[in-house]
């Protein structure tokens, strides 16, 4: 699916939607002449056009009237508001595009008219670099072909699949939340090795490229990461001595812990 001449809108230019705009347009899978965002901060918006060229407005019917596919990229807390404002502007010739946290595609049907093309995504913040994860879940007016367009965009921007939507709030939990769980990592690395005497550029240029590399043989070689890290731990060696003093702290349940606190409270928010 090519997203050539496909006019892209977004409802919302906060983090999440700035991040979404600059990794598409980064990515050369949409033109930014052929972008348009809204949003209620309009220095933000100014700041948008200028460096990237996007159109911008202040009204969202406009940004819909212009636009084949319309992304939702508001706070989960508003979105029922935005989609009473903008119902009569969504006609059948729009594709929906939601990202709002723990919001189920029922509730988003139910604030717009029957009918409506509707997919649920979830994608991170780390689409700005082009490295995002992203899952989606096509509603039920949603043809193949719209799947197959969020997939192209989030595939724009990074890796996406496609999973059944009971699934999306643990999804929400591990990619949505989990860069949030990986920087405080990196920054603790980086103190460790300062404590050890190497300086803060370094430290965190090294914390953070191992971070990468190791996510990156997780990924291209298909090989379990318990594999990978027997791969590194020689007997009575320097790694085993740290992984033991992780284990001791209780590493593997505070991540898993962090994951489910994070589902847990989408689940809340789509309620």
């Amino acid at each position: 699916m090519t997203l050539t001449n496909k006019k892209i809108g977004f409802i919302g230019a906060g983090k999440m939607g700035e991040a979404l705009i600059r990794g598409i347009i980064n990515a050369g899978a949409v033109d930014s002449s052929n972008i348009y965002a809204s949003d209620v901060y309009k220095a933000g918006l100014e700041r948008l056009h200028s460096e990237l060229g996007i159109s911008v407005s202040v009204d969202n019917k406009e940004i819909i009237s212009n636009s084949d596919i319309v992304i939702l990229a508001v706070k989960p807390q508003i979105l029922g508001t935005i989609l009473a404002g903008i119902k009569d502007s969504v006609t059948a010739d729009k594709l929906v595009i939601s990202i709002a946290a723990g919001v189920p595609i029922a509730d988003i049907e139910s604030g717009l008219n029957p009918g409506t093309r509707i997919v649920r995504v979830m994608p991170n913040i780390a689409a700005t670099v082009a490295e995002a994860a992203s899952a989606i879940s096509p509603g039920a007016s949603a043809s193949i072909d719209d799947a197959e367009s969020a997939l192209a965009i989030f595939k724009a921007v990074g890796s996406a699949i496609v999973v059944p939507e009971h699934l999306m709030d643990a999804v929400t939990g591990l990619s949505g939340s989990g860069p949030a769980f990986i920087f405080p990592v990196i920054e603790a690395m980086a103190d460790g090795a300062v404590y050890e005497g190497l300086d803060r550029h370094s430290a965190l240029t090294l914390a953070a490229q191992t971070v990468l590399g190791a996510a990156k043989m997780v990924v291209e070689t298909n090989m379990h990461p318990g594999e990978l890290k027997d791969m590194v731990t020689s007997p009575a060696g320097t790694t085993i001595r740290g992984i033991h003093e992780l284990e001791e702290h209780g590493i593997r349940a505070a991540f898993m812990n962090a994951v489910i606190a994070s589902s847990n409270r989408s689940k809340e928010l789509g309620k």
